[in-house]
């Protein structure tokens, strides 16, 4: 079922939550239309695909979209790439870092021409009537990793971070409390994020952003004070290599 997060205008903001079934572990994907352009972002694998691309046709011509995008190179991310270049004539934005190993989703000669490579900084994506931001996200957890901020919804969508293994029944309900969301986030990002140094970087760049939600590529959103709650939350976690000890290194 797809959830509007944001409609005004010609802009409008949706989810996609419940497409993935059985043992594959939940994502959500998310369409961002304006002014008869659009983005999709992170469209997953051969899991989602077809319910996918009927679910973007209520909204839209499916070949009609101008950006398919990629957060970093995960299957869930981007196993499905290949049909999504079949089925419309989109760019495919993809982390420069990921732009080689990108074509292994692929047949041989379906990229050329058609790749979006994001550089380090980051950059700007015209959509419509406004600049769809690729925010940097390194090491969060990938090592080529990006957000992307929607500056008229204040929408972040923002991968793995912050994402919250909740309960399939609770998805469409936005967390106005971190509280809400810890026992489903907080085992994940420590062994998910790299350390709290990066952490803390995008912790200070975020806190200068204005976010009325923050989307995971898993669970819930975030809105009202759990924005802020997890911005400081993040930036004090210990993870990844933090916790790394010796006796993690050990012949078997």
């Amino acid at each position: 079922m797809a959830v509007e997060l944001y409609r005004k205008g010609s802009h409008v903001c949706v989810a996609f939550r419940d497409l993935v079934t059985g043992e594959a572990v939940q994502a959500n994907q998310f369409l961002i239309y304006d002014s008869d352009h659009a983005a999709l972002i992170d469209p997953g694998g051969d899991l989602t695909y077809s319910a996918l691309f009927m679910a973007i046709s209520n909204y839209m011509n499916v070949r009609d979209l101008d950006y398919v995008v990629a957060s970093h190179q995960d299957p869930d991310i981007v196993a499905s790439l290949n049909k999504w270049l079949v089925g419309t004539d989109a760019k495919v934005v993809v982390p420069a870092l990921w732009e080689r190993f990108i074509p292994h989703f692929t047949r041989p000669g379906k990229l050329a021409g058609r790749v979006v490579p994001i550089p380090d900084e980051g950059m700007n994506l015209q959509l419509g009537s406004i600049p769809l931001k690729a925010i940097p996200a390194h090491f969060l957890h990938a090592e080529g990793n990006f957000q992307f901020y929607d500056p008229q919804s204040r929408i972040l969508f923002s991968g793995d971070l912050g994402a919250n293994l909740c309960p399939r029944d609770v998805l469409d309900q936005p967390a106005k409390r971190l509280e809400e969301l810890l026992p489903y986030m907080e085992g994940f990002h420590k062994r998910y994020m790299n350390s709290n140094k990066v952490c803390r970087f995008w912790a200070h760049m975020a806190s200068g952003m204005d976010i009325d939600m923050i989307v995971p590529q898993h669970g819930r959103p975030m809105v009202g004070k759990a924005v802020r709650e997890f911005i400081q939350w993040i930036s004090e976690l210990q993870c990844g290599v933090d916790l790394m000890m010796q006796t993690n290194y050990r012949v078997p």
